[in-house]
């Protein structure tokens, strides 16, 4: 019995059209960025968590946005265990979508093969993990998972030091080893509000307890809480109290 020889790479997918077969089986897991790809006719675009396995010798074509980044998982065609026929079936197309542990898992160990780019050793053992990572989540049977939960009070920390910058999307799906897309729905279903929401409710809690506990002028006010001019505080504090600060400083 031969084993798979797996390998993978991370790379980013030219801007033109590309076209040919080879004589190996392939992966491809979206990172970041928008890819397209032609697998027997049968175009489909592949985002961050989505991918498309290709046989050994089947035509396919594909390119990418100018921010695309897939992982590649290349495997023998002499694999014994007949995986790459399974994954077609999985997946019918070709084309998958990876569940959120399985995505995030695969961040963490490329993010590491990075790193270790001259450890061999360590570079082989997370192609074989990645792909068996890959092999479990589309052939494995379906069972049923608990809705994968972010880590709330991680996000807390990282807005509470930075709350007097400007905090975007990207960051905070980082801590959580998302794509920004993904970050934001999983975000909206768990806290019921966007993650702009939820950081200028921290923005306006925290201004609440400058203007209370150390009575502070408003534009230092608006300055540590990260608001561009105490005018846009004012409106923002407005809105979601019903008074303008002044006037809650001034009743307190």
């Amino acid at each position: 019995m031969e084993h798979a020889v797996t390998t993978f790479n991370i790379v980013s997918l030219s801007d033109s059209m590309t076209h040919h077969a080879h004589n190996y089986h392939q992966i491809v897991v979206g990172l970041s960025g928008q890819s397209e790809f032609d697998i027997k006719g049968v175009k489909k675009s592949v985002l961050a968590g989505a991918g498309c396995a290709v046989s050994a010798n089947v035509e396919h074509s594909f390119y990418g946005d100018q921010d695309n980044q897939v992982l590649v998982v290349n495997t023998s065609s002499r694999c014994s265990d007949n995986s790459m026929a399974l994954f077609a079936e999985s997946s019918r197309s070709g084309y998958f979508n990876l569940d959120l542990r399985t995505q995030q898992l695969i961040s963490l160990l490329t993010a590491e093969a990075q790193q270790s780019k001259t450890d061999t050793g360590l570079c082989n053992s997370i192609s074989q993990t990645i792909f068996y990572l890959l092999k479990r989540s589309l052939i494995s049977p379906t069972q049923e998972r608990p809705t994968p939960r972010l880590d709330i009070s991680l996000i807390d920390s990282y807005i509470q030091q930075h709350l007097d910058k400007k905090i975007s999307v990207a960051e905070l799906a980082s801590l959580s080893f998302l794509a920004q897309s993904q970050f934001y729905l999983l975000f909206k279903e768990q806290v019921g509000i966007t993650p702009h929401q939820y950081v200028l409710r921290k923005r306006l809690e925290f201004a609440k307890q400058l203007i209370l506990v150390q009575r502070m002028p408003l534009s230092q006010v608006a300055q540590l809480c990260g608001f561009s001019s105490q005018s846009s505080f004012s409106q923002a504090f407005r809105r979601l109290y019903g008074q303008p600060p002044a006037r809650y400083q001034f009743l307190i």
